[in-house]
């Protein structure tokens, strides 16, 4: 199995990077495909949904980037990796945008309950900076991949309440399903980082499925904005 593996997938890195490129792509469509939308509705919800596609797009083009230093670079392992100030700052923005990205993607669902609240975006925003920092200084990821658990969780969570209470004739097209594929989406990247010793073969049907997902994504937003 080892030189099937060996002879099918002898690159990961390109593997990676077709990977990043396509998330890149789709998050960048969504956002500035949703523009017009938000330009005539000035909806927050929106606004808030676009933000959460850019800062997709900038964390896969930080975690693809990952990729490129340790591959060229000669570094033999993360810790050295993260001795050197590329590596520690291209990890600390991943860290922080892939999180900003999940905050921003709950808040396009609740911002309604916390609309006079002006300074809760400012305060996240130092609050993950904090947390991403603090998850370097200690040499784990643990804190932020457990606060992203939480913030998806919850979005999980509140969509799916949310999605109950329609009608069927609305939930045919609802932007809810968009919530639950970008769940599932997140899900398998996740296990890709907690489960240890993945074989290139199963990296390579996550990165399959994951851009599968994103690509319906892309379809559903599209259609709802009426591009297709």
């Amino acid at each position: 199995m080892a030189l099937i593996e060996q002879i099918l997938f002898p690159n990961t890195f390109g593997m990676e990077l077709v990977y990043s490129f396509v998330i890149i792509f789709c998050s960048l469509i969504v956002y500035f495909s949703t523009k017009k939308m938000y330009d005539i509705s000035k909806h927050p919800g929106i606004r808030y949904f676009r933000i959460s596609f850019l800062f997709f797009a900038l964390a896969y083009f930080f975690k693809s980037f990952i990729s490129f230093l340790l591959v060229f670079s000669g570094f033999r392992g993360l810790i050295e990796f993260l001795s050197v100030f590329p590596g520690v700052t291209t990890v600390f923005l991943f860290m922080y945008t892939s999180t900003m990205a999940i905050f921003y993607l709950l808040y396009s669902i609740v911002w309604k309950k916390t609309a006079g609240e002006k300074f809760l975006i400012p305060l996240v925003h130092a609050l993950v900076l904090v947390i991403s920092f603090g998850s370097l200084l200690i040499r784990s990821a643990w804190v932020i991949i457990l606060l992203q658990i939480l913030l998806f969780s919850f979005i999980a969570i509140y969509n799916y309440a949310s999605y109950r209470k329609l009608s069927q004739k609305k939930k045919t097209g609802s932007i809810h399903v968009i919530y639950l594929f970008l769940f599932l989406f997140w899900m398998l990247n996740l296990s890709d980082i907690l489960i240890a010793n993945f074989s290139p073969f199963f990296e390579f049907l996550i990165s399959l499925v994951s851009i599968g997902i994103f690509l319906i994504i892309l379809y559903k937003v599209t259609k709802n904005v009426g591009l297709n």
